[in-house]
This record gives structure tokens, sequence and C-alpha cells, in this order.
């Protein structure tokens, strides 16, 4: 068995910066280190992450290579452009499992042809509060019934090409109304609701063969005081005991606010690290924000220190390693082709909702209302004028932020067909008071909302239920309507 030291650098996966493997990672990787995430800022297209791949696999074979790429709006390989598909709350709101399973299969191919061994997805988290600022488009929706065999078919599908899936974020951050990148939330749920609701889903990825779990930073009473990451009831008894999952259990970064934020206090990063181990975590994550070499030496000295101590089992931490090693295994060769927008395309319309009866009697004034994306998304290109100033001319697009308001109030002015683009309007207090005031100024408007859908009503609507470039583009072609071509709609 390998050294305590050893084997603590093994379970640690990391972030890091640029679009080449830094000298330090190379050497990291070389030396053991369990793997590496891929983020946004490590990313310009799929051939330069493929090199980046292959750069961390010629330092050593088994190395993790990770990456959040849920589709929607969570992509890190079209974060320049939007994603190729639409997200999850999409293919739910289409209800067609067969679709989810190929749209999931076709990233699971451009991700295995990118080198990448493990996608940090699907959510199997449900979206049930209004104000939950953390997953709302990424699940497949409030139905846990319902949700349950979208999970399992895009488990199959990533899983078909050899890319490892990670159903997350257990047990269920739905409910929840604050966001773990910054803070702790609490799941108020008694046992008995926990099976009924959030755990469904689980139970459906594990049944499809889940190749990994990740953790959420949150408190379930019911199972005491620490975050689901920490807490042995949580991934020993529950996860592992009751739910039977012999994968891998990944943790959410460590370093996010919920766990940095609120233990990392007063027992740091490293503590943090331990206690998961403890508690049943097998690979800890460590990717929000770009952790160095010295960072990494650091946590891994606090675990092997816990082991010489006797507080974590040198069997434990093997063990851990070993499935961390099994989660990097290379996929199969698959050859890098460009993503192709008609399968995206086909589902982004299927999801699409109507109410009333959105028509446009000329080119439309388009007012984007950009306002801040989830923590997990990041920034990327969002917005409907674009897409329909290309498809109808004559339109004229406007991109306002939540504090320009003022800018969308002048603009209406003298508008006649009018076309609002919101991202969870409900969320936003800014957003709410315009969309009242052009209610009660008798204005006429088509709103298209691009996230979870609220509980507001209004009168011509469009919900896309995702951000991506294909949602986006499906409403545009949809609002067109009978100014397109046929070609322009195959």
């Amino acid at each position: 068995m390998s050294s305590p030291e050893k084997l603590a650098g093994s379970v640690l996966v990391s972030g890091f910066d640029g679009t080449t493997a830094p000298d330090w990672l190379r050497r990291k990787v070389a030396d053991g280190l369990g793997g590496a995430i891929l983020f946004g800022r490590n990313v310009v297209d799929d051939e330069q992450v493929a090199a980046l791949s292959a750069q961390l696999r010629a330092e050593r074979p088994d190395v993790l290579i990770g990456i959040d790429e849920e589709g929607g709006d969570v992509t890190r390989l079209d974060v320049a452009t939007g994603s190729f598909v639409p997200g999850p709350l999409a293919l739910g709101a289409a209800d067609d499992v067969e679709l989810t399973a190929s749209v999931a299969a076709a990233l699971g191919e451009r991700l295995a042809a990118c080198g990448v061994t493990i996608n940090f997805a699907p959510c199997a988290d449900l979206t049930l509060a209004a104000e939950d600022p953390s997953i709302g488009v990424r699940a497949f929706g409030s139905d846990p019934v319902k949700a349950s065999p979208h999970v399992a078919a895009y488990i199959t599908g990533m899983q078909k090409y050899g890319v490892a899936a990670s159903a997350k974020h257990f047990p269920g951050h739905g409910a929840a109304t604050d966001d773990s990148h910054h803070s702790l939330p609490v799941l108020p749920r008694t046992e008995a609701e926990l099976r009924e609701i959030e755990l469904v889903p689980f139970k459906a990825a594990i049944a499809a063969g889940v190749r990994a779990v990740m953790t959420g930073h949150l408190v379930v009473p019911a199972w005491g005081d620490l975050p689901a990451t920490l807490n042995p009831k949580a991934l020993t008894d529950v996860l592992r005991g009751e739910l039977g999952f012999t994968g891998a259990v990944v943790t959410d970064a460590l370093d996010m606010g919920a766990i940095a934020g609120e233990l990392g206090k007063t027992e740091g990063v490293g503590r943090a690290a331990v206690r998961a181990l403890i508690a049943g975590a097998d690979a800890l994550c460590l990717g929000g924000v770009s952790f160095e070499e010295d960072e990494l030496n650091r946590i891994a000295a606090v675990i092997a220190a816990a082991v010489r101590a006797g507080e974590l089992p040198l069997e434990r931490l093997a063990e851990a390693s070993e499935r961390v090693a099994a989660l990097g295994a290379a996929p199969a060769p698959t050859p890098i082709t460009a993503p192709d927008h008609r399968l995206g395309l086909e589902a982004a319309r299927k999801a699409l909702r109507i109410q009333g009866s959105p028509k446009l009697a000329g080119p439309p004034l388009v007012i984007d209302i950009e306002t801040e994306p989830i923590v997990a998304a990041g920034p990327m290109p969002w917005g409907l004028g674009p897409h329909l100033t290309g498809l109808v001319p004559g339109t004229r697009a406007l991109k306002v932020t939540g504090d320009g308001i003022a800018t969308a109030i002048d603009a209406v002015h003298g508008a006649r067909d009018l076309v609002i683009v919101t991202r969870e309007a409900h969320r936003h207090p800014e957003v709410r008071e315009f969309l009242a005031w052009l209610r009660e100024s008798g204005v006429d408007y088509i709103r298209v909302e691009t996230g979870a859908p609220g509980p507001e009503t209004d009168g011509p609507r469009i919900d896309t239920f995702s951000g991506s470039y294909v949602s986006l583009r499906a409403a545009a072609e949809y609002l067109a309507g009978e100014h397109l071509a046929d070609e322009v709609l195959a």
C-alpha cells in the first residue's frame, strides 16, 4: 500500500488556470495527483481541450479529467457561443426520454473526443423552490416521478461513450433557498420526505448504473448539523447503505462558501477534506478557484497527518484512491467533429411552452434584460435579439442589465411589436417592476422567459426553460413564423 502522502494526493482533483497544462500541474499529475477539473477559463475549442487532456494523460494514463458540461445554461465547451443542446429543464419539458438519452449521448461523444473522463452531470436535484438561486433550469423538473426517467436516460446516454456521469447534488439541492457557492443551505426535510421526494431521482441514477455521485454542501437537520459532504449519515448510512451505491462519491468543490466559508473559518479546507473522507467521500474537488501546487501540498499534508494520527484509517484513504483512479480510465478514442445543432434544435423546439398567441405583426423591438447568471453557469452569450435580427429584417435589439431598466422604459415608447426577454424574472425585483409597469401602462408585449418560470402571469408568452443557443434560436424561429423559409427550419 502506498504512503499516506502519496494516497492523499491521489484523491485531490484540482482546478487551474490556462489553456495548456502548467508545469506544476504536470509535475503533480506525474506524482499521483488524482485529477484536474476543466472550466470555461481552460477552454478555447474542442481541439485545444483534447490537446490539454493529452498533455495530462502523457504524465499519467489514469488521471481523472473532469468537467461540468450539463448542457443548456451550464456549459464549458460552448462558453464562447452558448450550448449546442438545451438544458435539463427543457429536456424535462419536452418529456421525451429517448430524446434526452440522445442529447446526453451527443454530449458524451463530444466529451470523449476531448479526452474527458468524467462529466459532473446530470443534476438529480429537483426544481422545487421558486427563489432557489442555484438549480432552476439545471434540473429535469419538480416531480420526482417524472424527472427520474430523464435522469436515468441522461446517464445511459452519457456513459455510452465511456465518459462517467456523476449524479448531483446528493441528497438534492432544489428545495434549498441559499446558494452553496456562498453560504451553507439548509434542506428542511424529514427523512420520510427525503425518501418520497429528493432521493427518488438518485435511486433512478443508481439503478441506471451511474459511476459517480456528487455531494451537496447542505444541511439536512434530520441527519444532524453537518453538511452532507462531511456527514457519515448521508454518505455512508444513506447513500451507500440504504441506496446501495458502490461507485465513487465526489465532493462538490471544497473551496465553495458553504464549506470554506463555514468550516474553513476555523479548520481550513484541509480539515474539510479529512472529514469528507471519513464521511465516505472519495474524490475531493478543489475547483471553483484556481489552486496552485503549494496549496495542494498543504491539503495533502493535513490528510496524511490525519492518517498518522489514527483519525483517518489508511484503508479508507486507499479505498478512495482506487475509486478515483477508476474514474481516470480514458474513453475509447472518438474523432472530433463540429457540434451538430440539429438534435439540440429538435429538443429545444419540442420544449417550447406557448401561452396565448405570441405572434409578430412586423419587425419587433427586442429587449433582452440580462440579469446575473447563476454562479454554476457564469457569463456566456445570451439573448434573443441577435437571433431575431438575423431572421426578421428590420428587427431592433437592445440589451440592458437589471440596473438599466430606465433605458428599456425609454425605448418602449413608440414601439409597435415588443418582445421582452427575461431570465427568471420572478427572482429579480427590478424586472418584476418593469413588467408590472408595462401592464399598468397598457403596453402590449410578448415575453420570452429563458429560465425556470415563476408564478407570475403575462399576456402572450414563450417559455424556453433554457438559455442555450439552440433554445433561443427555437424561440426566435417560432416568433418569426411564416417569415422563415423551409430551409431555415431544417
